[in-house]
């Protein structure tokens, strides 16, 4: 009995290792399965439960994973069958033993299902802003907090907002597959979009943890090309993710402040990656049809350019992918680039422009301190610069600001030394 405690604890931290590395895998698999976004929640949920009792008793299993989600299929078929819902269905599911009988060794492969369930939280039925926020809980596993601060809203509507997507999930049938390639005009955008966001989504985090979510966006959209080769626009969703993992590790300097891609230390860059980014890159771009993420994977190429970012053309991209998407963040990109194409002043003026629509977003004041320390205005960029400190959204970030504030009031110490002496 002495060691009873301890040994739970462990198998504890072991389970709950295990959920935060592969909980969207799993899960897909359970809700892929079932058809039922609650129903594959809830599998999972009595599945780590049975696993606390069974693994304490006679060990951890050979493959966790395979063991959770056989486990999550069993409790999901009692479900059915205490509740005496939907008992055709379950002839068309394996039926298994119980969880003590589950053999460790027979592997469960399942990475795949994460791609449908991306597919099905991108069905057109659904709005775009559903699509991505369900993909985000389910695949992702972030909390309902952290969707609803990623699109600005606040936490209680976002989870209406998922509720209200997984009831008309199971409303209209949608079904848990992808689509042949020829029905994936009305979702492709989506997922690409969705794809890239789980990729960016592990990019800026602090601590990652066990779960490498710029390695699973990577894996997913290479799953993606394989399904759909020689697409454009996957090409260029792929070479942006690589061009921009490739500098992962230069984007934070020792003391933990972010570097901006023109300062980083380029002999630590991956340049595997690079090289395969920009020969996807260059093959996306020989097709001849032009989209948003091939204009952003060539944006990605020239900033990387030495001894200086390419400029001028990162100009030129982004007015060609502002026909593309004619957003007020593509607006502000656009707005500090053509500043350091020497234009500080009209990039100025477009930056004013888009107050009203990005008031509450911290990207925009940083850009405004920026640009106005590049025309003199230092009280203006002072002030620009303390909001955006204020309400930087991670510590690297933070630090970031805090050093081009410090650089800021260096500069102006003169000016105001010039005007005591006078």
């Amino acid at each position: 009995m002495k060691n009873a405690v301890p040994k739970a604890i462990a198998v504890s931290h072991i389970i709950d290792e295990v959920l935060r590395r592969d909980r969207g895998r799993i899960l897909s698999g359970l809700i892929s399965r079932f058809g039922d976004f609650q129903m594959g929640e809830d599998a999972l949920q009595e599945a780590s439960i049975a696993a606390l009792k069974h693994w304490g008793r006679v060990g951890i299993p050979n493959d966790p994973v395979a063991w959770l989600m056989k486990v999550g299929l069993n409790k999901g078929i009692d479900q059915i069958r205490a509740t005496q819902r939907e008992a055709t269905r379950t002839n068309d599911l394996e039926i298994r033993n119980s969880s003590d009988d589950v053999d460790d060794d027979i592997p469960e492969t399942i990475p795949d299902e994460r791609l449908r369930l991306i597919f099905t939280c991108c069905h057109p039925a659904l709005e775009e802003k559903s699509r991505v926020a369900l993909t985000l809980r389910t695949v992702c596993h972030l909390t309902t907090r952290e969707i609803a601060a990623a699109f600005l809203d606040h936490e209680q509507t976002m989870g209406q907002r998922l509720s209200r997507a997984k009831k008309k999930i199971r409303s209209k049938g949608i079904g848990f597959s992808v689509p042949e390639p020829e029905g994936w005009t009305d979702r492709l955008e989506t997922v690409l979009s969705t794809i890239y966001l789980i990729f960016t989504t592990g990019y800026v985090r602090e601590d990652t943890g066990p779960r490498d979510l710029c390695e699973e966006g990577i894996f997913l959209m290479r799953l993606l090309s394989q399904l759909c080769p020689n697409d454009p626009e996957i090409e260029g969703a792929l070479a942006l993710m690589l061009l921009t993992d490739a500098r992962r590790v230069a984007r934070i300097d020792a003391d933990g402040a972010l570097v901006p891609v023109e300062e980083q230390n380029e002999g630590i860059w991956q340049n595997d990656m690079i090289a395969e980014g920009r020969s996807l890159l260059e093959n996306a771009i020989e097709r001849r049809q032009p989209g948003p993420f091939q204009i952003k994977a060539a944006i990605a190429d020239c900033h990387m350019f030495r001894p200086k970012p390419d400029w001028p053309q990162m100009s030129l991209l982004y007015r060609a992918l502002w026909a593309f998407e004619p957003t007020p963040v593509v607006a502000l990109n656009w707005s500090v680039v053509i500043a350091e194409t020497g234009q500080s002043e009209l990039a100025l003026q477009k930056l004013d422009e888009l107050q009203t629509e990005l008031e509450n977003y911290q990207p925009w004041y940083a850009a405004r301190g920026h640009i106005l320390g590049k025309l003199g205005e230092f009280s203006g960029a002072h002030d620009a610069y303390i909001h955006a400190i204020h309400t930087a959204p991670n510590n690297a970030s933070r630090k970031l600001l805090e050093r081009k504030l410090e650089i800021l009031n260096q500069s102006n110490k003169p000016k105001y030394q010039n005007q005591r002496n006078d």
